[in-house]
């Protein structure tokens, strides 16, 4: 593993961002990038759409939700999709792409980061707990909903 960067989503990117692949049996916990990549960019001043670049090359896409005004407060901040590549998972990428979304909702002035996830074998429970996220409630869809202290 080189170098990890993060940049803003581009032009230049974005087929890249679109074409990650995933480990077997993770499609059922993720929609294709298309979805997060163009959802963002329906609401840019809340939306925060970037990719992590091992050297040159793409190997992770995350966007995060940051809207004090979002009715439900524990999305005020929060993880709205994280993908990484199938071949660069378990070499630090993800760490990497949730450290930087998180330094930037601290930058924001945020106290905490929520993400949610759909339970299950070979989910990212274990991930997010690994980065210190605890399992603050649950949705009316059963989805997890964890929050990191930014304090």
């Amino acid at each position: 593993m080189g170098t990890l960067t993060l940049e803003e989503l581009s032009a230049r990117t974005i087929v890249a961002a679109n074409s990650l692949t995933l480990k077997p049996g993770q499609e059922a916990f993720i929609t294709p990038p298309s979805y997060a990549i163009a959802e963002a960019y329906f609401a840019p001043d809340t939306e925060w759409p970037r990719v992590v670049l091992d050297g040159d090359t793409v190997v992770g896409f995350i966007r995060g939700h940051f809207d004090t005004e979002t009715s439900a407060p524990e999305f005020h901040s929060c993880i709205w999709r994280i993908h990484i590549a199938a071949e660069a998972q378990g070499r630090g990428v993800g760490r990497f792409a949730v450290e930087a979304i998180a330094a930037e909702a601290r930058s924001r002035g945020f106290a905490q980061l929520t993400v949610l996830w759909e339970p299950g074998d070979n989910g990212p429970g274990e991930f997010f707990h690994t980065l210190g996220f605890r399992d603050i409630g649950e949705t009316r869809y059963g989805e997890t909903i964890a929050a990191l202290s930014l304090s």
